[in-house]
């Protein structure tokens, strides 16, 4: 019970974070608990892709370096980020709900520490030192996973009400997620000291990234200027 604890209090305690930063016209929470199980469930597809993708780009695996890349990139971040935007996308992208830009940020988040939810849960009692790595992906995966949530659904955000580009901005809500996603689990699968170096770098950035991609949607709010104006 203590390890579901371990591996559950970081991925709520981000939920109620950006349930938070949505100031100006809170989502239905009927809507982001589907959102969160559809992350959840997300689980199944992503482990038999993941499996299918490995065993296809097995021969491509050649040394760690290469074996690093495909499995960062294709294997996991490719099929995680796909099913995590189609979740979204069937779940909220029709939905009346969705009525203003930092929307697609709170369930696209919902939906990806759904995801991180489970496989948290999966790592913390499937390993020997539980705790340990309980907390350790508490300050490094559960936040990666959270801050490509904001980079989907920033992009998720214009594209719903920027029609004109809603093509860029869709492959965008998959591409910056993929991108950033693959390059944190390539450098620590790699196991190369030099670039293990710049994981700490890179987490920085990523959270000067989503802090300015969470301030613009909420102060782009139309609720904001209603609010304003009354």
């Amino acid at each position: 019970m203590d390890l579901i604890l371990i591996a559950s209090a970081p991925i709520f305690i981000i939920l109620f974070y950006i349930y938070y930063r949505d100031k100006y016209e809170k989502e239905p929470i009927r809507l982001l608990v589907k959102s969160l199980i559809a992350g959840m469930l997300t689980c199944i597809p992503i482990l038999f892709a993941e499996q299918w993708a490995s065993n296809l780009l097995a021969p491509l695996k050649t040394n760690l370096m290469s074996a690093a890349f495909w499995d960062a990139f294709f294997v996991a971040s490719f099929w995680e980020e796909a099913f995590k935007l189609l979740a979204v996308m069937l779940l909220v992208w029709r939905n009346k709900n969705f009525n203003e830009r930092f929307d697609g940020i709170v369930y696209a988040v919902f939906v990806s520490l759904g995801f991180a939810l489970v496989e948290n849960i999966m790592y913390v009692l499937n390993t020997e030192n539980g705790i340990q790595t309980g907390i350790a992906r508490s300050f490094t995966a559960v936040p990666a996973h959270a801050m490509f949530g904001v980079m989907m659904g920033y992009h998720l955000g214009l594209a719903r009400f920027i029609s004109k580009r809603r093509i860029f901005h869709l492959f965008n809500a998959f591409f910056y997620p993929f991108l950033f996603h693959g390059l944190y689990d390539f450098i620590l699968m790699s196991q190369n000291k030099w670039l293990l170096l710049t994981f700490a770098p890179l987490m920085v950035y990523l959270y000067i990234r989503i802090k300015k991609r969470l301030l613009q949607h909420s102060d782009d709010s139309v609720f904001r200027t209603v609010e304003d104006e009354s």
